[in-house]
């Protein structure tokens, strides 16, 4: 119950469902104007033009648009082309492929790379490539699809990214801070060698969802262009701020990586010098707390913990052969504590939904 009042409360998820509705929308309003408005006969490439045309932001759907109707109209044009000169067959069918693939490599047309093939074969197959007087109704199908879908899409709405982006970033350092709680907790009850390959994963999976709130935030800065919503260009440069804190969270996972990596190589905690393993676990967990909670004052505090156990290091007889590795730890850790700590000043993450004071609306 608790995950989907969380997706409820979600934007990505609002914005997604939104999206689907507009899709839907443009898709069925561009056959219903070229049937019953344009009456053009059997339209089927309108509601698919349409549909292939609607992207996340209104800039993307307008430079996709132009891509599509490029190649739309090479695909339309190469099988009036084949079927004049070779008729409908095996060989016409697979030159029209070759083509429009090839077509498709271009760089204007990457994105479309397989519209004009695609294209091409539906109008071959379907019979109406051997009719000249069909030319200009299935481009005209091709524009009015595209033509609705812009439409739509810049008008119903349109998607500004930002939140959706700062409530993805906002999750991850809670994520970082259950990792670390998790370390210390196994640390403290388990005396052999803990897992330490199961938290380099965690770490690994907490890079992919950086970099999928960094697509997060590009998005959220191409949804600002074009975008006739209020405050759009206002709300998207506060988004760009988001990038500082994500910096800031790549430094952080990545020093817990190497931690993670250091204990695995010095061992169980067993063979720890006793005074190290239980100041370090406990500055540890009170870390993951600071990271959690997002406390500055609790992170102040730690790295002064921190500070104090690296004063104690040295031992008079310089005998415990862990000691470069200990150094190690209290290093990465206090690289995650200041890593974090912008990240911690500025919680929750969220962006403006009103304009600053003193700025006009």
């Amino acid at each position: 119950m608790g995950r989907v009042q969380d997706r409820l409360h979600d934007p990505l998820t609002w914005i997604e469902v939104l999206q689907l509705l507009k899709t839907v929308a443009a898709a069925v309003i561009a056959w219903v104007i070229a049937v019953h408005v344009l009456s053009l006969p059997q339209s089927f490439l309108a509601p698919w033009a349409a549909l292939l045309v609607i992207h996340a932001t209104v800039y993307r759907t307008l430079a996709r648009g132009l891509q599509q109707a490029a190649a739309a109209v090479i695909g339309v044009l190469l099988a009036f082309a084949v079927d004049a000169l070779l008729g409908v067959d095996w060989i016409s069918l697979a030159l029209v492929l070759l083509v429009g693939l090839a077509a498709g490599e271009l760089r204007p047309l990457r994105a479309e790379w397989s519209t004009a093939a695609a294209t091409a074969l539906v109008v071959l197959l379907a019979g109406y490539s051997d009719d000249g007087s069909m030319l200009l109704a299935r481009l005209a199908d091709t524009f009015v699809g595209i033509a609705v879908g812009l439409i739509v899409n810049l008008v119903v709405w349109p998607p500004l990214r930002d939140r959706g982006a700062a409530r993805r970033i906002d999750a991850l350092d809670d994520r970082l801070g259950a990792l670390l709680g998790e370390m210390a907790a196994e640390l403290r009850a388990n005396d052999d060698a803990p897992d330490t390959d199961r938290w380099v994963e965690s770490t690994r999976e907490l890079d992919h969802a950086i970099d999928a709130a960094w697509a997060d935030l590009r998005h959220a800065s191409e949804s600002g262009r074009m975008n006739l919503r209020r405050h759009a260009a206002r709300r998207v440069a506060d988004a760009r701020e988001l990038g500082e804190i994500l910096v800031g969270l790549e430094q952080a996972v990545a020093d817990t990586r190497s931690m993670a990596r250091t204990i695995g190589r010095a061992g169980g905690p067993v063979t720890w010098d006793p005074r190290f393993r239980d100041a370090w676990v406990a500055v540890l967990d009170r870390a993951a707390t600071a990271v959690r909670r997002a406390d500055p004052e609790l992170a102040g505090r730690v790295r002064d913990e921190l500070d104090a156990v690296a004063n104690r290091l040295p031992d008079d007889d310089g005998a415990h052969p862990i000691r470069p590795a200990q150094g190690a730890l209290v290093l990465n850790l206090l690289n995650i504590v200041d890593a974090m700590a912008p990240v911690s000043a500025i919680q929750p993450i969220r962006v403006r939904a009103r304009p600053r004071a003193g700025t006009p609306g």
